[in-house]
């Protein structure tokens, strides 16, 4: 089985955790009723972050391509926004994949960036310009890295990249939700347990994605990318939805 508990190292922080169960226990609640109610995803995860959002700032301050971003002022939200740029970018590109991706399945990183975008600082221990530009690149590469790794917006594609993602940037409520999946979609999906294995070993040989050029990634084909960060070719697996109570597998 996945280790969830494994954290990613990051430099340390001299601060006391403040971490929010109820509000988390009734975003949880919200989402296990209506799972495309991401305003109470993103709740659900802000309210168990704690300090972790300092600590893996802090990681990222001091990487000297985090440092660069910082210091050049990077808009990662901005480029993917920008449709037109990214059509006018090579057809078997990234970018274009990704445009492909956002235009099919109807979604924009917009809304999502206004959610976590927590005016009250009920979450957030700080809210500096410099910590947003780190939250809103983390927003924007949950789609960009369904492109990247193949992992599609099904049930099984987000359990598997939550897996991923939990082991590039550690969140707390990605360690709760992997053993939940794995658990219990393992009973009704075949070999969903493999493949969120598979999702972590692939995490774990990749770089740490959170400080990647990505805006140079952008016009570098798809297949080369995946090849650059040791990701290797997507996996092949059937897509499953809930159909009210029901995991059903889309039909061939």
């Amino acid at each position: 089985m996945i280790n969830a508990t494994q954290e990613p190292t990051t430099h340390a922080v001299d601060a006391a955790p403040r971490i929010h169960p109820w509000h988390a226990a009734k975003a949880f609640v919200r989402v296990m009723r209506n799972p495309d109610d991401t305003e109470s995803g993103a709740n659900f995860v802000l309210a168990l972050e704690g300090r972790h959002s300092d600590r893996l700032f802090e990681r990222f301050r001091t990487d000297p391509n985090g440092a660069r971003i910082l210091a050049e002022g990077r808009n990662l939200p901005a480029t993917l926004e920008d449709r037109e740029g990214l059509r006018r970018m090579p057809a078997d590109s990234l970018g274009r994949a990704y445009l492909d991706f956002v235009e099919t399945e109807n979604i924009s990183g917009e809304g999502l960036v206004r959610v976590t975008r927590d005016p009250s600082d009920r979450f957030l221990s700080t809210a500096t310009p410099e910590r947003r530009v780190m939250g809103d690149r983390i927003t924007y590469l949950h789609d960009l890295w369904h492109v990247t790794t193949g992992y599609s917006r099904d049930l099984v594609g987000e359990a598997c990249l939550i897996v991923f993602s939990y082991v590039q940037l550690g969140t707390r409520a990605y360690r709760l939700l992997i053993p939940l999946s794995y658990v219990g979609m393992g009973f009704r999906v075949p070999g969903v347990r493999a493949l969120m294995r598979d999702a972590y070993s692939r995490s774990k040989r990749a770089p740490w994605l959170l400080v990647v050029d990505w805006e140079a990634l952008l016009e570098q084909p798809l297949s080369q990318v995946r090849e650059e960060l040791g990701l290797g070719p997507p996996p092949v697996y059937t897509r499953h939805f809930r159909v009210g109570t029901k995991l059903v597998a889309e039909a061939k």
